[in-house]
């Protein structure tokens, strides 16, 4: 074994005591999940902190492939500020995709890594109760322009129910959760899968909330162009959501974050989980390699 390989052991050790028994968040991004050998790579770094004793909540959505198949079927994929319109026939594709594709996909891959998962959308067990948005005014970021927005079978979050997956957890499983929800009445809900991780992360009081994307993390403009915010506070986040720096498809997962910090997550973490041992080098190593939020 190398020296250096030995090195990155010494100095993973205190952190693999430190948060050994822990509860982790993990929310996988539908563009980590839409190439076979990415997810699998990534799989295998998510199997190595179950590993060594990390309790582990897969969470994941699956955008990039449900934009795939609506234009398979002819349905044009309306998407505002970040978030999805779920008419009648968009909703049907989510729930295909999330519930069935994607996690299926995750599944074989952790199952290929020796890991034993159990595969869920926020539907099973009553985890995630919604209720559906009602149409709003918003500001378009795209056009600068405010309007009234009906988001259609999208939902909000009253609460979650953590019961079913502390049981899957004390039973060494690693839950898989689509991002689905549902009502008192059983109509099922598109929810932000960012959401959907913050608020379990609060329910289950995880150490660790960590969004693997394909963005390194958030980025802070220089004299020299722009680079990576290895830290960052509540007020710093909110500041760059004011003042646009942080956009688009960014701001839920920023305000996900914030959300979750509130509600007693130690930190959260947003790492490029297309690269190779990101999540290994965010956890396990002093520098990391994106964005830590701390309250």
């Amino acid at each position: 074994m190398k020296v250096e390989h030995v090195d990155l052991l010494r100095q993973a050790l205190p952190y693999i005591n430190r948060f050994k028994n822990k509860t982790f968040v993990v929310k996988i991004g539908g563009d980590v999940a839409e190439e076979d050998a990415t997810i699998l790579s990534f799989c295998e770094e998510v199997a190595l902190l179950a590993q060594v004793g990390i309790r582990e909540v897969v969470v994941h959505g699956g955008g990039r492939q449900a934009t795939e198949l609506s234009e398979k079927l002819g349905i044009e994929p309306k998407i505002i500020n970040g978030r999805r319109i779920t008419d009648d026939r968009t909703l049907d594709v989510v729930k295909m995709v999330f519930a069935g594709l994607v996690n299926t996909e995750i599944l074989g891959a952790l199952r290929k890594c020796g890991i034993a998962a159990v595969g869920l959308s926020g539907v099973d067990g009553n985890i995630v109760h919604a209720t559906r948005r009602p149409p709003k005014r918003i500001l378009n970021q795209e056009t600068g322009r405010e309007e009234m927005v009906d988001f259609g079978h999208v939902g909000d979050i009253d609460r979650v129910d953590g019961r079913l997956l502390r049981v899957l957890l004390d039973a060494d499983y690693v839950p898989v959760l689509a991002s689905l929800g549902a009502d008192s009445e059983g109509h099922v809900f598109n929810i932000n899968a960012d959401t959907v991780a913050s608020f379990i992360a609060g329910e289950l009081g995880a150490e660790k909330l960590i969004f693997a994307s394909d963005v390194e993390g958030i980025y802070r403009e220089t004299e020299g162009g722009r680079e990576i915010l290895q830290r960052a506070s509540v007020a710093e986040v909110n500041d760059l959501i004011r003042t646009g720096v942080i956009r688009g498809g960014m701001v839920p997962k920023a305000q996900a974050a914030l959300e979750a910090l509130r509600d007693g997550v130690q930190s959260v973490h947003i790492i490029d989980g297309m690269k190779p041992n990101s999540l290994l080098t965010e956890i396990f190593t002093d520098s990391g390699c994106g964005t830590m939020i701390y309250r």
